[in-house]
């Protein structure tokens, strides 16, 4: 076991892990809303600043050894949506909705749905990882329901059109 184990530099590492991928997510979303206010040039910067952040949570983990083989990768993988949708989100949208926050209700409700689909697509992948066919994914913007092929149809976890969805490359 390494000394980087239960050390203050190991919850230093994830402390800083979690806040460079928070500002990550948060810096790409401040980026759209400057796009749609016609700020072009504030959105780069935020779109630089999310990806300076990336290549600080990559050298975390890293540092971590939170990067295994692929085959881990999609074992922790299926972990860790499998907690989110029955451990994590289920108490989430039941507080919401007793407090009448229907906006967090329905983030939960979304994305509780969507990371079983994700658990459900990272076992797919490890069940068939030496011969999974090319697929194209596609996610709902709205909800990030995630398809292995075009929709053909509204989304089955948010109803919006099949034109909300982005193919991810």
């Amino acid at each position: 076991m390494s000394e980087l184990h239960n050390s203050q530099t190991e919850k230093d590492l994830k402390e800083a892990f979690a806040g460079e991928s928070q500002a990550n997510r948060k810096y790409l979303a401040f980026a759209l809303q400057a796009e749609k206010e016609g700020y072009k040039q504030a959105a780069k910067l935020f779109r630089a600043a999310a990806e300076a952040e990336t290549v600080h949570a990559h050298a975390h983990l890293r540092a971590l050894g939170g990067i295994g083989k692929t085959v881990d990768n999609l074992k922790e993988a299926v972990g860790g949506e499998t907690h989110e949708f029955k451990e994590m989100y289920p108490p989430m949208i039941e507080e919401a909705a007793a407090r009448g926050f229907a906006a967090a209700e329905r983030s939960f409700r979304y994305a509780n749905a969507v990371e079983e689909v994700h658990a459900g697509l990272y076992q797919k992948m490890l069940d068939n990882l030496d011969s999974a066919k090319e697929v194209d994914y596609y996610v709902c913007m709205v909800c990030g329901h995630t398809l292995e092929q075009a929709p053909d149809g509204p989304c089955a976890v948010c109803g919006a059109a099949p034109k909300a969805f982005k193919k991810i490359d």
